[in-house]
């Protein structure tokens, strides 16, 4: 059943991740339709993720008051609605409201999916689970570019949207007949101030640093963003330790495990959310390759990823979270490097062996830190958990962006070079530090811990 359960739940996580990233191929073509600059339409990049910082914080109150399960299938059903619009757009107004509404919709549905997930499946079986439903996370900033560019080229942007409709649909119909019902608790009123405070915390921090790397309006207009979004962060804090049930629980950094997986997950998923901003940028303008074919290129990396799921369950039963998690965050240095050795002239397998090889660790990364920091987290606070680890994700991944843009922004203030393989070089070897700074948070973990997630101690004693 958690197989089952497990694949369609990542049907949202697909979706969702995909679609983030399926728009910047096609950002030329929707913004001739709708008679806009490239750089202004990217403001509907900014709003989807805006609306996620937004919501992703009350998720957890939502899946307890509701019920997880019919918040899920709600959520498809609100992505699929603003998915729809985005096809039937005029203006650019319309576009951006629509992305607001698709961010509603994304921003329940994957962290509602991985609580339903969590509660539903048993400790022993969680590997297995995790690994499948997390691969998605993997594929779709990947498989993103080069679907994008094929829709666009070959057909018209609108079936970009369009084809969320009927894997929406399909989604509903299975999650109705096969995900489990999990019980709706009742939780306390919900936290209105606590809301309105991570709301403008999470969006002025999302929305800031989107503009500062992806400007589509004045830096100033970031700066001001971030720092509100800071402000209003602080007060939140204040706010979570005075209030009896906040929106956002931060007294679960007690349980260790928990902690240290948020810690070194930020670290690494900042690092890895440059990567898939530098390297098509890299295969286009260092190496001349068209959008299409450096999409074509970046999507080795998912074949490396779905590896993952056929040995990670063995893989973690055998060494264990702690040294499998060491070894794949410095695995991912060593490949993020390879990244800054890249020419022209370099060998097409040896290209794609370094990529491949990267989409692996890179996956196997993810997929023990959200295994393991849910492991010692008690069923009635996974909703909680997964609404904080999923806001923390949000804002990393913004962050990851912003750190790449800000790397060659200073290179090329350094230099007064404009951008150039050398810049991609330097911003690839600034994420490889990133990598190695993530380690260093797992070092502090129990050898056995989440043993009994792994069974790892089981089988270390029989």
């Amino acid at each position: 059943m958690h197989r089952n359960a497990a694949l369609i739940l990542a049907i949202a996580l697909f979706m969702e991740q995909m679609d983030s990233t399926v728009i910047a191929t096609s950002l030329p073509a929707i913004a001739q339709d709708l008679a806009v600059g490239p750089i202004t339409l990217k403001l509907a990049m900014t709003s989807y993720l805006v609306a996620l910082g937004i919501f992703i914080p009350l998720s957890g109150w939502a899946a307890d008051r509701f019920g997880a399960k019919r918040l899920f299938i709600i959520a498809i059903g609100v992505f699929m609605a603003g998915s729809a619009l985005c096809a039937m757009a005029t203006d650019l107004t319309s576009f951006v409201l629509a992305r607001f509404l698709q961010g509603m919709g994304g921003s329940m549905a994957t962290p509602v999916g991985r609580t339903i997930l969590l509660r539903a499946t048993p400790k022993s079986e969680l590997v297995a689970a995790m690994s499948l439903f997390t691969i998605p996370a993997v594929i779709g900033p990947l498989v993103g570019p080069p679907i994008g560019g094929f829709i666009t080229t070959y057909f018209s942007w609108e079936w970009i949207f369009l084809i969320n409709l009927p894997i929406g649909a399909l989604g509903m119909v299975l999650s109705a007949i096969h995900i489990p019902d999990v019980p709706s608790a009742k939780p306390p009123p919900a936290d209105i101030g606590g809301f309105f405070l991570s709301g403008v915390a999470a969006a002025g921090l999302v929305f800031g640093l989107s503009v500062v790397s992806l400007p589509a309006l004045p830096a100033s207009y970031g700066l001001i963003s971030v720092a509100i979004g800071l402000v209003s962060a602080i007060l939140f804090l204040r706010h979570a330790r005075r209030h009896p049930h906040p929106l956002l629980d931060f007294g679960l950094f007690r349980v260790a495990t928990f902690r240290i997986c948020v810690i070194s997950g930020t670290i690494f998923r900042i690092a890895m959310g440059a990567v898939p901003f530098l390297l098509p940028l890299m295969l286009q303008l260092g190496f001349g390759f068209s959008a299409f074919h450096s999409g074509l290129v970046t999507f080795i990396g998912a074949g490396g990823a779905l590896i993952t799921k056929f040995v990670a369950k063995y893989v973690f039963a055998r060494f264990g979270f702690r040294r499998t998690l060491i070894v794949a965050a410095l695995s991912a240095t060593l490949g993020t490097v390879a990244n800054a050795f890249f020419y022209p002239d370099t060998p097409y397998l040896v290209l794609i062996s370094v990529l491949a090889i990267g989409g692996f660790v890179r996956s196997f990364y993810f997929t023990g830190i959200n295994i393991l920091g849910f492991a010692d987290i008690d069923h009635q606070d996974t909703s909680k958990a997964t609404a904080l680890n999923s806001v923390i994700q949000q804002i990393s991944g913004a962050l990851g962006v912003a750190f790449a843009g800000i790397v060659l922004e200073i290179h090329a203030l350094l230099t007064g070079q404009s951008l150039g393989l050398s810049s991609f070089h330097i911003a690839f070897l600034a994420v490889a530090a990133l990598n190695l700074v993530a380690a260093i948070p797992v070092f502090s973990l129990a050898p056995d811990a989440g043993a009994g997630v792994s069974g790892h101690r089981i089988r270390e004693t029989e």
